[in-house]
């Protein structure tokens, strides 16, 4: 269950970034993202003021959990100074490879107090096809732009980071409380961030009548939701398969979202998504056979146990029947 929410949360994600692409073309891409986290913050500062019993939110130790908004940002920055040097498609791919090395990582070791969940044998096929699908991605643009490589790959090292460091406090404060303070905390920086940017001077496209969508304003309203769903997965999954679930929920989408625009899309990404796509399923697949092999291991090992425990029984019987005889 929690596979296909990690999928759903790639879906989100993927209209989350076309609708907030809306607000970077209106605004740029740095005000947008004060926006959106003003948006975001506001709309779960709602829900929290509607709840019955109210947690208190930056009283919990270690102070690092609270840093999962500030990494966040990172995100955002490395991908806009990525932007221009490397191609999209490019940026999207290293980052993938970002994510998944960091996420391997994190599953070996419990870094974050993650469980620890030791590289299995039949991850191997989804690594495999996951790298094969990274390098599909891959273009020529790669070769000049050797700094856009390394802040790409940087990128999907903070995705995780940030994602899994939410987990963590959401843990102690809820899912929902946990995408307040994960806006709330990012809220200041990327203002911060945009005034040194812009240095002060905002430029607006013109806003006709006719021209007006309310809803690219709704960024921020479906980031805390995406934020929400991963704080309830990420404990729950290995961070290596929630990983590719949630890029192929992102790159289908982001297919479909283009078609239906009348937008072009990439066939590198496509291509990509399905190679990953397809060792997931493989991936999947191999741990439900092992999973039902296992299982049937341990009902044998039951079963022995209680035949064996049978036997010493009627030989402890049998040797009370003797001495009673005696």
């Amino acid at each position: 269950m929690y596979q296909f929410f990690a999928f759903v949360s790639g879906i989100l994600l993927s209209v989350m970034l076309s609708v907030n692409g809306g607000l970077s073309d209106q605004y740029g891409a740095f005000l947008a993202a004060v926006i959106i986290h003003v948006v975001g913050s506001l709309f779960a500062l709602a829900f929290y003021v509607l709840q019955k019993e109210k947690k208190a939110l930056f009283v919990h130790k270690p102070k690092w959990i609270y840093l999962g908004g500030a990494i966040g940002v990172l995100t955002t920055i490395f991908t806009n100074l990525a932007f221009g040097h490397i191609s999209m498609t490019s940026i999207i791919a290293l980052g993938l490879l970002g994510q998944t090395v960091t996420s391997i990582f994190i599953d070996m070791f419990g870094w974050f107090d993650m469980e620890k969940r030791p590289f299995q044998k039949t991850s191997l096929f989804g690594l495999v096809f996951a790298v094969f699908g990274v390098l599909l991605m891959l273009d020529h643009t790669v070769a000049a732009g050797f700094a856009a490589v390394l802040i790409s790959f940087g990128s999907g090292i903070t995705v995780v980071l940030s994602r899994t460091v939410n987990a963590y406090l959401a843990k102690k404060i809820g899912a929902l409380n946990g995408s307040l303070v994960n806006h709330l905390v990012g809220l200041p920086i990327t203002v911060i961030v945009a005034l040194a940017v812009t240095k002060g001077t905002i430029h607006l496209n013109v806003i006709t009548e006719n021209d007006f969508r309310i809803w690219i304003y709704l960024g921020g309203v479906l980031g805390v939701a995406a934020v929400m769903l991963s704080n309830i997965i990420v404990p729950r999954i290995p961070a290596f398969q929630l990983t590719m679930l949630v890029f192929v929920g992102q790159v289908f989408t982001g297919v479909f979202l283009d078609v239906m625009s009348g937008n072009d899309h990439s066939d590198a990404s496509f291509l990509g998504g399905s190679v990953i796509a397809g060792g997931i399923a493989v991936n999947m697949i191999m741990e439900r056979v092992n999973n039902i092999k296992e299982r049937k291991c341990q009902e044998c090992e039951r079963v022995r146990r209680l035949n064996k425990m049978g036997e010493q029984k009627d030989k402890e019987d049998s040797h009370t029947v003797k001495n009673i005889k005696k």
